[in-house]
């Protein structure tokens, strides 16, 4: 994105705890998904952070569900 550059509403920076209620799993499912590299994450110095549609876009095409089933 481009400086000065506004995020189009709803997409803005999301906590680890606000993806695991968004995706309905526990942190620890959403650290062990960044663990593997398979889940689209951003670190911002010590914290992990995601936009909302890359997590949706990741969703619907790995299937974190079922990714889940097997990590948990």
């Amino acid at each position: 994105m481009n400086e000065g550059q506004t995020l189009p509403p709803g997409d803005r920076w999301l906590s680890v705890q606000e993806v695991a209620s968004h995706l309905g799993v526990s942190r620890e499912t959403i650290y062990a998904w960044i663990r593997a590299k398979q889940m689209p994450a951003h670190r911002v110095g010590r914290h992990w952070k995601f936009k909302r549609h890359e997590v949706d876009a990741w969703v619907h095409r790995d299937g974190a569900a079922e990714q889940g089933d097997r990590m948990a």
